[in-house]
């Protein structure tokens, strides 16, 4: 059975994939750069707070849920962030569809103007969030205007051919890979500047031990605002946009239920269940290094990095070769395969050199999935559903890092790192049985 939905003939190319490419990498970078800092903002707005108040309240109440659960002592700790970054996720988990439908509707550089100048704003906010509270507005406002890589990822497919649009989408992933290494070493790096101590008559406008970072990521924000205006040209032609129905604002699970292409609705499947367990990886890595090896913030760093750069290798080198010689649901087959040996190796691993080596196979997998999966949403969906489809596919990539870290940490702090990657293995070989039945896309 093959799937067909647009023409194969070769679009004229406004734009280039290393333009979207760099839109992406900023974006992600001054995304990641909170990445690090989360521990440290706990203790700095507990300090303002005091233990009376909401937040010492919401921290009573993890630490009650995780004595219960009986974890160590790093879980409230854990449930705190994953409460934090669940709030963001589960924004974008509703906007990603919004933001990808609308940019079938009027246009992707319309829309990413729209959605980088929101998350500027939210960055503004944190700069100035002397509150908790404000804090968490901020990353409310972030979350809202969370369509970027949705959007972008379908700028991809507007100028690329059928036949190379999964390994182009590989360029996604790179960006996504490399955004992820170097923004929390920027925030890490950043957060050494204490404004507050440099300039203590600053506190009284909410600039806090935070704010360093921040401005650096409003900072990327407005260099990419002004990437995009200069050299970010329209992708989806004014008569593809003409024959889109009116926008609306649509319920996200209905818009995923609803979905009556069988293949696109099983790529969804597949990718939302990877998703869990490579989210489950993310959380608990370097806490499975610390426990196990002993390893420092520093060692912890160096595995993340490599974690990362074996990640990029994969999307920007290897995949693109892959395609020339395999089909995409073959590509998509071997990177699930890779991953469950992946969790199986890190979670069982004895040593360091198999800890890395369990790592390594884990990136290689999921940079095969990754440009996989999303080229064949594209290729299965129609020309002028492009943004709306790829946004239920962002979304639903959101929803699982609403679920994952809190899921994990419960069950890496009670049941065991060895427990929670032979679980994620369990989730990979799920996904390889999902991915059996799909489709050899037309090309």
């Amino acid at each position: 059975m093959a799937i067909s939905n647009d023409s194969s003939q070769k679009p004229v190319r406004p734009l280039s994939l290393g333009v979207i490419f760099l839109t992406l990498y900023i974006d992600l970078a001054g995304f990641s750069i909170l990445f690090p800092l989360t521990p440290d903002l706990l203790k700095h707005y507990l300090l303002i707070h005091g233990s009376g108040g909401a937040l010492g309240w919401m921290l009573a109440q993890l630490n009650t849920i995780a004595g219960a659960l009986g974890g160590g002592a790093h879980l409230p700790e854990v449930l705190f962030g994953g409460v934090v970054s669940s709030v963001f996720a589960v924004l974008q988990f509703v906007s990603a569809p919004l933001w990808g439908g609308l940019s079938d509707r009027i246009g992707r550089r319309n829309v990413l103007r729209l959605t980088v100048l929101g998350t500027a704003a939210s960055y503004l906010l944190w700069a100035f969030s002397g509150s908790f509270w404000l804090f968490l507005a901020s990353r409310v406002l972030a979350g809202v205007f969370g369509g970027n890589l949705s959007v972008a990822t379908a700028a991809v497919a507007d100028v690329t051919t059928r036949g190379e649009r999964a390994k182009s989408m590989g360029y996604v992933g790179a960006a996504f890979g490399l955004g992820l290494v170097t923004g929390p070493l920027v925030g890490a790096f950043s957060a050494r500047i204490d404004l507050p101590a440099l300039w203590p008559e600053l506190v009284a406008l909410g600039i806090n031990p935070f704010s360093m970072p921040a401005l650096v990521a409003l900072g990327l924000a407005l260099v990419n605002l002004v990437w995009i205006n200069a050299r970010f040209r329209e992708t989806l032609p004014p008569e593809a946009r003409a024959q889109v129905e009116g926008w609306r604002l649509r319920n996200p699970l209905r818009e995923i239920l609803s979905l009556d292409n069988a293949p696109v609705r099983r790529v969804n499947l597949v990718s939302f269940t990877h998703s869990l367990a490579f989210v489950a990886m993310e959380t608990s890595l370097v806490f499975l290094g610390a426990e196990r090896f002993d390893y420092t913030a520093y060692e912890n760093g160096v595995l993340m990095g490599f974690l990362g750069l074996c990640s990029i290798l994969t999307q920007g080198l290897i995949v693109r070769r892959l395609y020339k010689r395999l089909r995409e649901t073959t590509v998509l087959s071997c990177g699930l395969v890779c991953s469950a040996l992946g969790f199986l190796t890190i979670g069982f691993a004895p040593a360091p050199a198999l800890l890395y080596a369990g790592v390594a196979l884990l990136a290689l997998g999921g940079g095969l999935v990754n440009p996989s999966t999303s080229g064949l949403i594209s290729l299965y969906a129609g020309v002028l559903e492009q943004g709306r489809v790829l946004g239920i596919f962002r979304s639903l990539g959101s929803l699982a890092r609403a679920v994952a870290p809190v899921v994990a940490g419960v069950i890496f702090f009670t049941a065991g790192g060895r427990a929670l990657y032979a679980i994620a293995a369990l989730l990979a070989a799920v996904a390889w049985g999902f991915s059996q039945r799909l489709p050899e896309p037309e090309k």
